[in-house]
């Protein structure tokens, strides 16, 4: 067996709700030539799903089903690289096929899905794995299995018991990092602080310095229209933006703002800014979405791992019809490979 090379990471890429579109497009992705030849990935999921997804969309692949403990002694080099039509499985054998009721949310389902992120964090805590890439959940499926969390992201701070998090979308040269995530607006209006706008400029300005994309100002949005219009239609910007950018000025980050959130993602788009920080789920969301659905990143900031994710849901409604488009989870991979 080859001598590893060690600059090629392996992956651990989690298998999301099995009634969904996730086992789909990682099988999908994992076809890709370019996948295999930058990272070493492994699935964490149902190898039983998985074969009969394959065989229902006509997929030529062959599950290669591989032990945890394996991850430390498999070689791999570029050069050397498996047939692409092999995909490496850690089998966590939770399911049969016929358990799942395609496309439906189901409490199994979510058990399940779970169960998938709980192996790839405690590989990649244990140094196993270089990075998690993970594919779509459903929340009320999780909810309904017993774990009482809004996404990924609140799952897996408590798994890795990181103190601060955040959501970064990532759309290959524009990053959207966000204050508040899932909650109601007025929620989200009470939790725009001066911690934690600060403690989100910070999780950005060190991604951003990883990227090797911190030659422009991070750009910080306002909450109100016109970013409050000095205190006319609202004083969050001066009672918890404004200070939060000052004190992060006065740490060394190139910051900016508050600036209007009708436009700053114009700006940004334009190649003014690198990376905006929205300040609630759809501020951030919306631009996106519409720039780019098909190909965009969710990255979780402030763990101690590296996970990222497709910037889609587990579109139920396509679920084993062969259509899904895998270019987000494509593009997941591409990113955790940067990082890692």
């Amino acid at each position: 067996m080859s001598e590893r090379n060690h600059t090629v990471p392996v992956l651990g890429i989690t298998m999301g709700d099995p009634a969904g579109i996730g086992p789909e497009v990682v099988l999908k992705a994992l076809m890709e030539p370019e996948v295999q030849e930058i990272c070493y990935p492994v699935v964490i999921g149902d190898g039983s799903v998985l074969e009969r997804v394959s065989q229902k969309l006509g997929l030529e692949v062959e599950l290669n089903s591989i032990s945890a403990s394996s991850l430390m002694s498999q070689g791999w080099t570029t050069s050397s690289a498996c047939d692409k039509r092999q995909i490496n499985l850690i089998d966590l054998a939770t399911l049969h096929p016929d358990d799942i009721r395609v496309g439906e949310v189901q409490p199994q389902a979510g058990k399940a899905a779970v169960e998938y992120i709980k192996t790839a964090t405690h590989l990649a805590m244990s140094g196993l794995l270089a990075g998690i890439v993970t594919a779509p959940i459903n929340k009320a499926a999780m909810n309904l299995a017993g774990h009482a969390y809004a996404g990924h992201t609140e799952l897996l701070q408590a798994l890795t018991k990181a103190r601060r998090v955040a959501m970064l979308l990532y759309l290959g040269h524009l990053g959207i990092s966000h204050v508040t995530t899932h909650v109601s607006m007025r929620d989200a209006c009470q939790l725009v602080t001066r911690e934690r706008v600060l403690e989100v400029l910070r999780l950005t300005n060190a991604v951003a310095l990883k990227l090797n994309q911190a030659d422009k100002p991070l750009a910080v949005a306002g909450l109100n229209p016109h970013s409050g219009e000095g205190g006319l239609f609202g004083n969050e910007e001066e009672e918890a933006i404004t200070p939060a950018i000052c004190q992060a000025q006065a740490e060394g980050i190139n910051v900016v703002g508050p600036l209007p959130p009708d436009t700053v993602f114009l700006k940004a788009h334009r190649g003014v800014y690198d990376f905006v920080i929205a300040m609630y789920h759809d501020q951030g969301h919306i631009p996106a979405k519409l720039l780019g659905f098909e190909t965009g990143v969710n990255v979780t900031l402030g763990l101690p791992i590296i996970r990222t994710s497709v910037d889609h849901g587990t579109a139920f409604d396509i679920a084993n019809q062969g259509i899904a488009d895998c270019q987000s989870m494509v593009e997941a991979i591409r990113l955790a490979t940067r990082l890692a």
